[in-house]
């Protein structure tokens, strides 16, 4: 052990990053910019391409300090696993997602481990980040890697270390987030701990793999559940025609047993989502049902279609309705600032309309092309025109690059989930 934890302090040690989406590629950008030599593995050409020209396809990352690691020799990327023969620390950052069923779909996990099997060498550092249910290390990733004949622990180092990236936040990002480990041993733990250690300010050691795994769903479950509650706040304070904003910021001032959470067309991106279901899945398994987690989860799925129907007894006072009605999303994004539309609650919102005869167009500066299942719609540049011809204007994600005093001044109506337009008085605005 104290070999290979030397190995990588001298930064020796080569390092894979499979899965190359928005945890694997700044992993992949931290570890070149520290000294460590690195390949990523993708089985989209198109990424793969893109690395090796020096062209960052994620939000946060800088172009030109990404480009330079390329062409410095500190970062590429392949699709070719073979390349894991001479590689000392594997990171698993391929994507997890649910069946429609929601049930938890590890196949990704599955695939790889069967690949990194076949070249799996003795004192290699392999590190789960991929997000899945409390066992999945030591049930279904360490007896595919003993395939080999080598025993985890002993033979190799096998850890979980779960992903704590926030696409767009400012604040906190890789290497200022603390960072959770889990081994399969405590050798394991120790060798993943140093490993981190390189790159993230602070590593923080748990007992083992199922409570690294648990750490991060119940992270991603506490916000589920608040954000769920605060939806049905949201609906409860309508029915009561209360301000639901003006609720918020006045139990915020509590300096104890509050947290603020806002309400919104839905919760959107990879994780919250998806990563409570894999809790209340493995529950299920034990034969106890997730109440609370499932209630969170239909509560946060439904408020696109709690806010369409909003919107249909809006019109219905005025006397309209929203077949043939021109609507105007402005952000398609999950969140503000960013350019991730995974689980976008604004896209379901754009097909509901769509599907009751509505005519939608959308705007977002980060999201210049939308594909849908059935077609792929354009960005429509926000001008004065576009804005007063919109029978509707609904803000899904509040980009802090609108100008939404501007935005009000030249439309007609105004439906804002995320109380972009505070402090605006104007009686063309309806809020959630």
């Amino acid at each position: 052990m104290e070999k290979v934890i030397e190995f990588i302090k001298k930064k020796s040690a080569r390092v894979a990053v499979i899965g190359l989406g928005y945890v694997g590629l700044p992993l992949l950008v931290e570890l070149g910019k520290v000294g460590f030599e690195v390949v990523g593995i993708d089985i989209d050409k198109k990424r793969v391409d893109s690395i090796n020209r020096g062209e960052s396809y994620i939000f946060d990352i800088d172009s030109h300090e990404f480009g330079a690691l390329v062409k410095r020799g500190r970062i590429s990327a392949t699709a070719d696993y073979r390349i894991l023969r001479g590689i000392d620390v594997i990171c698993i950052c391929v994507p997890t997602s649910l069946s429609k069923t929601k049930d938890p779909d590890i196949s990704h996990i599955i695939e790889c481990c069967q690949e990194i099997v076949k070249y799996l060498k003795k004192g290699q550092l392999i590190l789960v980040e991929s997000t899945t249910y409390p066992g999945t290390t030591s049930e279904i990733i360490k007896p595919i890697l003993e395939q080999s004949g080598m025993a985890a622990g002993k033979d190799f180092y096998l850890a979980f270390s779960p992903e704590r990236i926030d696409p767009g936040n400012k604040a906190y990002y890789l290497t200022n987030t603390p960072r959770v480990v889990g081994g399969l041993t405590s050798n394991c733990t120790e060798v993943a701990r140093k490993f981190f250690e390189q790159i993230i300010e602070k590593v923080v050691p748990v007992s083992s793999t199922e409570s690294a795994e648990m750490v991060k769903l119940l992270e991603n479950t506490f916000r589920s559940i608040n954000i769920a509650l605060v939806n049905e706040v949201a609906i409860i304070c309508n029915k009561l025609k209360i301000d639901v904003w003006d609720v918020i910021e006045a139990a915020s001032t509590k300096p104890f047993g509050f947290t603020p959470f806002y309400p919104g067309p839905g919760s959107g991106g990879h994780c919250i989502p998806v990563d409570p279901h894999y809790l209340s899945w493995k529950l299920k398994k034990l034969n106890y049902h997730a109440r609370f987690i499932e209630l969170a989860g239909e509560i946060n799925s439904n408020m696109p279609s709690y806010i369409v129907n909003r919107l249909d007894e809006l019109l219905n006072e005025r006397g309209k309705s929203i077949n043939g009605f021109f609507f105007l999303i402005l952000g398609v994004a999950y969140k503000r600032d960013i350019n991730d539309t995974r689980k976008s609650p604004a896209i379901e919102i754009m097909r509901i309309l769509m599907q009751k005869g509505g005519r939608v167009l959308y705007n977002d500066p980060y999201v210049l092309f939308l594909k849908t299942n059935s077609e792929t719609l354009k960005s429509q540049a926000l001008t004065k025109g576009i804005l007063a011809r919109a029978d509707c204007v609904i803000i899904a994600t509040d980009h802090s690059v609108y100008d939404y005093k501007w935005i009000v001044e030249h439309s007609r109506l105004i439906f804002d989930t995320r109380n972009a337009t505070k402090g605006i008085v104007s009686n063309k605005i309806v809020k959630l």
